[in-house]
């Protein structure tokens, strides 16, 4: 059996706090170590132990790393893997969801040949939000965003090529990069038909494949931290 387990990274805005687009560019450490903890304990508690561990080279990727791997006892060092660093927003790169919904709706409306001068702010905030939905649904890429599918694609096919048998490799990265993670099943559409493929912050995603069969999909974005005793 191999496995490979998919985490994304702890907080990075406290309660109260406007949460924005954090994308490649913006390096924000975390703001709590429970979700990473809660990673590291949710694994534990199963005796599903690392024998690797790869994570983004940001400050919340990495830190949310090492603490998982002290939860569980640090079995192995986190190692630094660029492929899984999140993508650029572009234009909405530490924008409110409001700010981007905004934008993303002049851009659709003009391309459509609609007067701005017609539309409210809610029509194109409404307009806005379809993209993002179907960013959310089918990591379809709104415009202006830089993002590569299908080197991303490539990216965990390899990573999840490199699982050797009898293997447990966990990797840390971010929402916008682990939605890609699933076309390692082979069947990317059924698998967005199915699931949410936005994982929430300290999401664990938890993939198996056995000897001369495809990688399936056990759990996704579980939230570790409230399935954990921290006692």
């Amino acid at each position: 059996m191999r496995t490979l387990i998919i985490a994304r990274h702890g907080n990075t805005f406290r309660p109260g706090e406007t949460p924005t687009r954090v994308g490649a560019r913006t390096n924000l450490p975390l703001v709590e170590e429970e979700r990473a903890c809660g990673i590291g304990l949710y694994l534990k508690q199963r005796g599903m132990i690392p024998t690797r561990i790869l994570a983004a080279p940001l400050l919340r990727t990495l830190r949310t790393a090492e603490l998982a791997a002290d939860a569980l006892g640090n079995p192995c060092p986190v190692q630094q893997e660029p492929s899984l660093v999140e993508i650029d927003y572009g234009p909405d790169e530490n924008q409110t969801e409001q700010a981007v919904a905004l934008r993303l709706g002049r851009v659709t409306a003009q391309a459509a040949g609609q007067n701005l001068d017609n539309l409210t702010e809610k029509d194109l905030e409404d307009l806005g939000a379809r993209a993002i939905k179907l960013w959310n649904a089918k990591a379809i890429v709104p415009s202006g965003w830089v993002v590569n599918p299908s080197q991303l694609i490539e990216a965990w096919r390899n990573i999840a090529d490199s699982v050797e048998e009898g293997e447990t490799l966990l990797c840390v990265s971010s929402n916008g990069v682990i939605r890609f993670a699933p076309h390692i099943t082979g069947n990317y559409a059924a698998f967005c038909a199915e699931h949410d493929i936005k994982v929430p912050t300290g999401g664990v995603c938890i993939f198996t494949a056995r000897p001369g069969e495809p990688w399936q999909c056990s759990e996704w974005g579980v939230k570790a931290f409230k399935k954990v005793s921290f006692l």
